[in-house]
């Protein structure tokens, strides 16, 4: 017998409390005590007419019934099974699961207890195993204010009276071993509250869940899967350095196709594999970033408020397929970033909001717990349960999926404890200040911690502010994120493409500008999902003029994204210019992307990818003030020219942007050496949509030294175009 619990003698109060589902120490009372050579056996077992012990002979010992759902016997020691019947006379046979001994050991008890239990999912959340010779399900759940809580399901009528759990010490924990329970189970969490409220809660490390709005969650086996990307893994250090070059490709996977035979449903994560990542790697992009797909119940939050944060969303598939498509992505030499949402969680009932009837996972003031934009509550970073869930959750994504990294979302609104707020809606630090000390201590531990156990990644900070060294290595002062979004950036250069060309000479600084801090940080340029929403339109109708100059100032946008010095991420339906804003109800509109002028532009950053991987001066040197030089720019005719340097040896490309719709024949320019320069990319040739007025391919830069460089050239500069010129 595996049972360690002490036993406890039968009285009104235990008999009481049994009844009622209020019993907080059930394996006290439940299952076999020993008494000499004997064991007495107790069970509690509603809606049964009889109840009996079959022993280890094969014999079957009946069980009086102590009083309403109560029964006792005293049987022979040694293993033993329970045998009901029902009114209407039907038998079934099955092991008492308080006969069980427990399943978490010291070890995993002193590291939740320290919060420092790394694997935190192995110890937490439902688990098929084999347990002192049985197989079954483990479920353990920290909910240290609680007064009972148990594991229910269709597998006990959802009755929370029937499977009370054990306490784990200290911990906070409780658990059980529920044999007979296997994959695929629904289970809650019913929980009497520490002001005596009954809540049902879905596991905070389930890893499966019913399809929204339904709300249990589901025994999910993930071991077991047969990864084959080694050699993926074994060389991505080298695919995700800051010297690589790294275009990603942002995808919302509910909306990128639908299948119309069907009712539009979305792909699944098997469809996606095959059908999506063969997209990605015909358009050249280095990364795919999926919005989050952990849990979440509301398709509107479009993952953003995620309640199961150790479970793949089920919209598209259980586990192991998003496993296939994870491994998909490497086989075709393609990462995949998470979307990772640590801010805040919903408030609904079923989440992690006052899980044991008590602000436990989020603070108590709403001054710090609430976020007013949107409406949801804050984790308490303080905690030290609640940190090591967080930072347990991170590894889990990355050792679990191997993910290749986070973008973590919203990390000004974690910065910061006067976020959104009013003087007097917040609380300063202990020091006085406005930082959220705690919250900047989790995201280093964060990211000490993933980097640390899992070689190879690279964590992106969603940063919206000046906060100093997001990209800093934590050991030098830094939150230590691989890379930082750029959205001053974003939105200073979307401002002046904006802009009717007529005015833009007024606004020249809106490009120039971003390279006065553009190596502070290890950037990432980011035309995100975030400005094709809410009414700010898609990308291509936020530029000026009539069609054929949308389509112009689009591809010359995109030319000036790819020449500039940083890495690049596009959402998906931008990179062929949909001429709709993102709607997450439907699918991008294909049908446009067949269009002529939408093809060019899908043609344009296809060929900008290619030429970006191939061509080290535009991605080696992008953190590095070393690889960027300015040439010239003239407000006056809203032209720019830089160059763009790699390493040692690495031929130098000229960048040349002309943001007015007069062509520039003749136009001279330094460039940093002699001889010949081929035309790489021109966003106005015939084959992108434009009007093909260009260079012919070749350059001669035999012209005296201009510009403060060696030599000069003397180029076509095409209406409303970018040129990227290569040297030979």
């Amino acid at each position: 017998m595996g049972k360690t619990d002490q036993p406890c003698p039968l009285n009104r109060h235990d008999l009481d409390l049994l009844s009622a589902g209020r019993h907080d120490r059930p394996f006290d009372i439940l299952g076999p005590h020993a008494q000499g050579r004997q064991n007495r056996i107790v069970a509690f077992m509603p809606d049964v007419s009889a109840l009996g012990v079959v022993t280890q002979a094969g014999g079957e010992i009946a069980m009086e019934r102590v009083e309403g759902d109560v029964f006792a016997a005293v049987v022979p020691a040694g293993p033993y099974r329970l045998k009901a019947r029902s009114g209407g006379g039907v038998e079934w046979e099955f092991d008492d699961p308080y006969r069980f001994g427990p399943v978490l050991g010291d070890v995993d008890r002193y590291l939740i207890g320290e919060g420092t239990h790394r694997q935190l999912w192995q110890a937490l959340g439902a688990h098929v195993m084999a347990h002192e010779g049985a197989q079954g399900t483990h479920f353990a759940v920290w909910a240290p204010n609680a007064r009972r809580v148990s594991v229910i399901g269709q597998f006990n009528h959802w009755d929370g009276r029937r499977h009370p759990m054990r306490r784990v010490g200290d911990s906070g924990v409780w658990e059980i071993f529920l044999p007979g329970i296997a994959e695929g189970a629904l289970y809650k969490y019913e929980l009497v509250g520490a002001d005596g409220g009954v809540l049902q809660k879905a596991d905070p490390v389930g890893f499966g869940s019913q399809h929204p709005p339904e709300k249990a969650s589901v025994v999910r086996d993930i071991s077991g899967y047969g990864w084959g990307d080694a050699a993926w893994m074994a060389g991505r250090a080298e695919a995700q350095d800051r010297t690589a070059p790294i275009s990603v490709y942002e995808v919302h996977l509910g909306s990128w196709r639908r299948r119309w035979d069907d009712h539009g449903r979305p792909l699944s994560y098997k469809e996606l594999a095959r059908d999506l990542i063969a997209y990605v790697s015909d358009m050249g992009f280095t990364h795919l970033e999926l919005l989050p797909i952990s849990e979440f119940p509301f398709d509107g939050s479009w993952g953003y408020q995620p309640v199961g944060l150790y479970a793949p969303t089920i919209r598209f598939g259980p586990p192991h397929e998003f496993r296939d498509l994870v491994e998909a992505a490497h086989e075709a030499g393609i990462g995949v970033l998470l979307d990772w949402v640590p801010g805040h969680f919903p408030t609904d009932g079923h989440g992690l909001a006052r899980f044991d009837g008590t602000p436990l996972y989020e603070h108590a003031d709403p001054r710090e717990g609430f976020h007013q934009d949107w409406n949801t509550l804050i984790f308490n970073y303080g905690r030290t349960e609640v940190r090591n869930y967080l930072i347990a959750n991170a590894l889990y994504w990355l050792k679990e999926y191997h993910l290749d990294g986070l973008r973590v979302d919203a990390v000004a609104s974690m910065l910061y404890r006067d976020y959104s707020r009013k003087a007097g809606e917040w609380v300063p630090n202990r020091h006085g200040g406005r930082e959220n000390l705690e919250a900047i201590a989790f995201i280093q531990a964060m990211n000490v911690v993933t980097y640390g156990e899992v070689p190879g990644i690279m964590n992106v900070a969603e940063e919206s502010t000046s906060f100093p060294k997001v990209s800093a290595p934590v050991d030098a002062g830094g939150l230590g994120f691989g890379f930082k979004w750029n959205m001053g950036w974003m939105n200073d250069t979307l401002r002046y493409m904006q802009q009717d060309p007529v005015h833009r000479k007024y606004h020249h600084d809106q490009m120039t500008f971003g390279l006065m801090y553009a190596f502070s940080e290890n950037f990432v340029l980011p035309i995100s999902h975030d400005e094709v929403v809410h009414g700010k339109g898609s990308m291509l109708r936020k530029m000026p003029g009539d069609e054929w100059q949308q389509f112009a100032n689009l591809r010359a946008y995109y030319g000036f994204m790819w020449g500039h010095p940083g890495k690049k991420l596009l959402f998906m339906g931008c990179e062929w210019g949909q001429p709709e804003e993102w709607n997450h109800n439907g699918e991008l509109n294909w049908h446009a992307a067949g269009q002529p002028l939408h093809k060019g532009v899908q043609s344009l950053v296809r060929d900008l990818n290619r030429l970006y991987r191939e061509t080290p001066a535009l991605h080696v040197k992008d953190c590095d003030a070393e690889g960027f030089q300015w040439i010239a720019t003239d407000p006056a005719q809203s032209t720019y020219a830089w160059v763009r340097r790699g390493g040692d040896g690495d031929r130098p490309v000229v960048v040349l942007c002309n943001f007015t719709p007069v062509p520039r024949d003749g136009f001279r320019i330094g460039v940093p050496q002699k001889g010949r320069w081929r035309e790489a990319i021109n966003t106005d040739a015939e084959i992108y949509g434009g009007s093909g007025t260009g260079n012919l391919g070749e350059i001669q830069a035999d012209g005296p030294p201009q510009d403060g460089q060696p030599a000069s050239a003397e180029v076509v500069l095409p209406p409303l175009s970018v040129v990227i010129l290569v040297a030979e």
